[in-house]
C-alpha cells in the first residue's frame, strides 16, 4: 500500500493509504507509536439546496477498544455520544481544513477520524489533522491543501514537538500549531502565564515543522492522489455583481457604518435593505435569491475590508485598537456562592460559582482512562442572547469549545487542592452577544471566583483580535472585534491572560492563514487591551473575598496514613457513620489517605475534624496527656490518653505503697500521664506524670478484683469465680 514516513525530530509518523474504506472518496491511516487513527472523507455528489454556507461535518470517534478497555455503565457496554474531548478534537480538524475548501462549494463533505489504537502516550488529535489533510489531498474532492499540524510544549525549558503524555504533564505550556507551507491557520493552546515572546517562539518552531510536513504530504499526493472532481459552485456573474452594486449605491455602506444606531437597529436596517434588493431583482426572475444573497454578503465583506484597511475605520466608530465600553459588578445573586456580570459593548455574561466537597469532583471517563475533574467551567448560549427564536437543547460543539477555552484559561490561576480543597463549578450564561462571548465568559468567571472567596492568584482577562487583509497583502489588526468584523473578518484570535502572561489562546481564519509577523503585532496589541480590561476588573474587585459565602460549604482537608483508613471507617462503616450522625458533616475518605470534611456549619466541620484527628493520632515517647482512667487490672491501670487510644500504667511504675490499683484509682478519674514506651506491637506504656499528688485510699474506688480461693473444690482445681452480689 502507498506509504510515507514523516520525520519529526527523532520520531516518525507513518501515513498510509490502506485500501480499507474503499467506498469513501479518500482515506488515510496515520500511526505514531502505537496510536493509530483512520480518517475517511466522503463528498455528496450534488450540492445541498437552500444553504448559504459550506456544509462540512467533522466527526472525531474515540473507541474504548482502542485503549484495550471495557468502559461505560454496567448496562451499556458501548460508546455513546462523543465526549467533550472528542468534540474539541473534531473542532481542531474542522477549523484547520475548512478554510481550504473552494469558495461557493455547497456539496456536503463528511470527515470521520476514528481512533483504532491508543498507546496512552501519543494523543490522536494531531494525527487526525494530518490524516484529514492526507485523505482530502489524495481524494477526488476539491481542496486546496496540504496542511499539517503539530503539538509544541515547553518541557523543562525545552520546546518539544509532539510530546508524549508524561512530558505533557510537566509542560509549562502547550499548543497545537496547524497551517500551510506559508501560513499559520489554526492555534489552540493553554499556558501558565507565559510571556508572549515564548509563545511566539513556539509558534515559529511549530510552523517550521508544519512547513516540512506539508511539503512531504504534497509530494506524496502528487504520486498517489486522484484527479479532482468538478463541482458546481455558487458564483454569481460579473453582470449580476455590477447590477446589484449599482442598485445599492452608498446605502449599504452608510447603513453599516452608521454610528447613531446599536447592533439591533443596524441589523434591522441591513435586513430591510437586503429585502428591498431581493424584491427588486427577483421580479421577472432577473436573478435568483441565492445569487442576490451571495453578492449582498460579498459587498458587506468588501466594504468592511476597505474601510478597515484603507481608512482604519470600523462600523461602530472605534479606532483599530479601541476596546468597547466596559462594566462589571459582583455579588449580583443572593444565594449563589459567587456571581458576577461582565459587559463589553453589547456582550454581557453572567457567571456563577458553586462550591462543593472535593469528593464531588466530576468523574470523566474516556478512551484515555478515568480521572477526576475538580474545576469545571460551563458555557451556555441561549437563543435570546442574539434575539433569535430556537429550541433549547443541550450544549453543542460551539458551546463546549468556548467553555473549554475559558476553562483552560482560568485553570492557570485556580489554587491547588492543598490550598483550597473544594470542587469548583463556574457557569456562564450569555445574556447578550455581539462578539467575543467566550472572552466575556473568562472575565466574568474571574470576577465571580473572587466574589466566591476562591483564592485565585490574580484576574484573568480575554480579548478577541481580528484582521482585515486586502487583496494586495495590506492588513489591519483590530482589537475587540464584534458584529460584521467577526462575521466578515479574516481571523478570530482569542487571547486570555493576566498581568504576568498568557493563559490561553485560540485562533482560526477564513483565509489561507497569517504570518508570524502578523501574530506578533496582534499579541502586542492584545497586551494593551488586556491591561485595560484587567484594570477595569480590579476596580470592581481586586482580591478574593477573605472567606467563602455564608451559604457555601466549609471544607477541611486532612491527609492520614493509609493504614489508618480502616480505623476511620470502622467495621461496617460504624465509626465514620457515627461521626457523621453526631456532627452533621459529610466525610469523604479517598484511597490515597486524603480526607475531606464538609458542612455548611463551621462548628460541624470543627467537631468532625477533632474526632477524625483523634482517631488517627499517634502518641510519641515523652508526650504528656491528661488521661482518664478506663479500666483497672491486677497488673496496672488502663488510661485513655485521647479518644479510642489507651495506654497502660504498669504496677511496677506505681508509687510504693500501692498494693492494688483500686487503692489509688477509680474509673473515670483524671490522671496526668507520660508516654514511657511504645512497643513493637504499637502498645503504649505510660508512667505517672505527678505521682506525688496521688491519694492512696484504703478500699479503693474502682472495681474489686476477687482474691483466689485456695480451698479445695469438688472436682479438683483452684478455679475462682466472682463473688455474688
Amino acid at each position: 500500500m502507498p506509504t510515507t514516513k514523516l520525520r519529526l525530530g527523532n520520531r516518525e509518523i507513518i501515513v498510509e493509504l490502506p485500501q480499507l474504506a474503499t467506498q469513501a472518496n479518500g482515506e488515510a491511516l496515520v500511526r505514531l507509536g502505537d496510536t493509530v487513527v483512520l480518517v475517511t472523507v466522503v463528498m455528496a455528489s450534488t450540492p445541498r439546496e437552500g444553504v448559504d454556507f459550506f456544509p462540512l461535518m467533522v466527526e472525531f470517534e474515540e473507541k474504548y477498544y482502542a485503549a484495550g478497555a471495557l468502559r461505560s455503565s454496567r448496562f451499556m457496554k458501548r460508546e455513546a455520544k462523543p465526549s467533550d474531548e472528542a468534540m474539541i478534537s473534531g473542532r481542531l480538524v474542522d477549523r484547520t481544513i475548512r478554510p481550504r475548501f473552494p469558495k461557493g462549494m455547497r456539496n456536503e463533505v463528511q470527515v470521520v477520524a476514528t481512533t483504532l489504537s491508543y498507546d496512552g502516550e501519543n494523543d490522536p488529535d494531531v494525527l487526525a489533522i494530518i490524516g484529514a489533510s492526507t485523505a482530502l489531498l489524495t481524494s477526488d474532492i476539491p481542496w486546496e491543501g496540504p496542511i499539517a499540524g503539530v503539538r509544541v510544549a515547553d518541557v523543562e525549558g525545552e520546546l518539544v514537538l509532539n510530546p508524549i503524555e508524561t512530558e505533557r504533564r510537566k509542560a509549562k505550556f502547550e499548543l497545537i500549531v496547524a497551517g500551510t507551507e506559508d501560513r499559520v491557520n489554526m492555534l489552540e493552546g493553554a499556558a501558565k502565564e507565559v510571556p508572549e515572546g515564548a509563545l511566539l517562539e513556539a509558534i515559529e518552531k511549530g510552523h517550521e515543522a508544519v512547513r516540512e510536513l506539508s511539503r512531504e504530504l504534497r509530494a506524496f499526493a502528487e504520486e498517489h492522489g486522484k484527479p479532482k472532481k468538478v463541482v458546481v459552485r455558487v458564483e454569481p456573474s460579473q453582470e449580476a455583481r455590477a447590477a446589484i452594486r449599482a442598485f445599492l449605491g452608498k446605502r449599504l455602506e452608510e447603513t453599516l457604518f452608521s454610528t447613531t444606531v446599536e447592533k439591533q437597529e443596524r441589523m434591522v436596517a441591513v435586513n430591510a435593505l437586503k429585502r428591498e434588493l431581493i424584491d427588486h431583482f427577483t421580479a421577472g426572475d432577473a436573478l435568483a435569491p441565492r445569487e442576490i444573497d451571495t453578492v449582498f454578503e460579498d459587498e458587506i465583506d468588501r466594504i468592511v475590508h476597505e474601510r478597515a484597511v484603507e481608512r482604519a475605520e470600523r462600523p461602530d466608530g472605534r479606532s483599530p485598537e479601541e476596546v468597547r465600553s466596559l462594566a462589571s459588578r459582583v455579588g449580583y445573586l443572593p444565594r449563589t456562592h459567587g456571581s458576577a456580570i461582565f459587559t463589553r459593548g453589547n456582550t454581557t455574561a453572567l457567571a456563577t460559582v458553586t462550591l462543593a466537597s472535593r469528593a464531588d469532583a466530576q468523574i470523566v471517563e474516556g478512551m484515555e482512562g478515568e480521572w477526576r475533574k475538580p474545576f469545571m467551567l460551563h458555557y451556555n448560549f441561549p437563543p435570546y442572547s442574539v434575539g433569535d427564536v430556537k429550541p433549547m437543547r443541550g450544549p453543542g460543539r460551539r458551546e463546549i469549545g468556548h467553555g473549554a477555552l475559558a476553562e483552560r484559561s482560568i485553570s492557570a490561576v485556580i489554587p491547588s487542592a492543598e490550598t483550597f480543597p473544594y470542587t469548583v463549578r463556574v457557569v456562564s450564561e450569555i445574556l447578550s452577544s455581539n462578539g467575543s462571548s467566550s472572552m466575556a465568559t473568562t472575565c466574568a468567571a474571574s470576577l465571580a471566583l473572587m466574589d466566591a472567596g476562591v483564592p485565585i492568584t490574580r484576574h484573568v482577562a480575554g480579548i478577541a483580535m481580528g484582521i482585515m487583509v486586502a487583496q494586495d497583502g495590506r492588513y489591519r489588526i483590530l482589537t475587540d472585534i464584534q458584529g460584521p468584523e467577526d462575521h466578515h473578518g479574516d481571523m478570530d484570535l482569542k487571547i486570555t491572560g493576566t498581568h504576568d502572561g498568557i493563559a490561553g489562546i485560540q485562533m482560526d481564519v477564513k483565509i489561507e492563514g497569517v504570518t508570524t509577523d502578523m501574530l506578533r503585532e496582534a499579541f502586542t496589541q492584545a497586551r494593551r487591551a488586556h491591561e485595560e480590561i484587567l484594570g477595569a476588573m480590579e476596580r470592581t474587585i481586586a482580591q478574593p473575598r477573605p472567606s467563602v459565602a455564608a451559604y457555601a460549604p466549609k471544607v477541611v482537608a486532612l491527609t492520614i496514613p493509609q493504614e489508618k483508613i480502616r480505623d476511620i471507617i470502622g467495621p461496617g462503616g460504624r465509626v465514620i457513620n457515627g461521626i457523621i450522625a453526631r456532627t452533621g458533616a459529610q466525610i469523604d475518605v479517598e484511597d490515597s489517605g486524603d480526607v475531606y470534611i464538609t458542612a455548611i456549619d463551621p462548628q460541624s466541620v470543627k467537631r468532625a475534624e477533632e474526632e477524625v484527628r483523634s482517631i488517627v493520632r499517634e502518641a510519641e515517647v515523652g508526650e504528656r496527656f491528661e488521661g482518664t482512667v478506663t479500666r483497672l487490672f491486677p497488673f496496672g491501670v488502663m488510661v485513655e490518653i485521647f479518644p479510642n487510644h489507651e495506654g497502660l500504667v504498669h504496677m511496677n511504675d506505681l508509687p510504693h505503697g500501692i498494693r492494688r490499683p483500686e487503692d489509688a484509682f477509680r474509673i473515670g478519674m483524671a490522671l496526668p500521664v507520660l508516654v514511657k514506651e511504645i512497643d513493637g506491637q504499637g502498645r503504649v506504656n505510660l508512667s505517672l506524670a505527678e505521682p506525688e499528688n496521688l491519694q492512696i485510699q484504703e478500699g479503693g474506688g474502682g472495681e474489686e478484683f476477687p482474691r483466689r480461693d485456695h480451698r479445695p473444690r469438688p472436682g479438683g482445681g483452684n478455679r475462682w469465680r466472682p463473688r455474688r452480689p
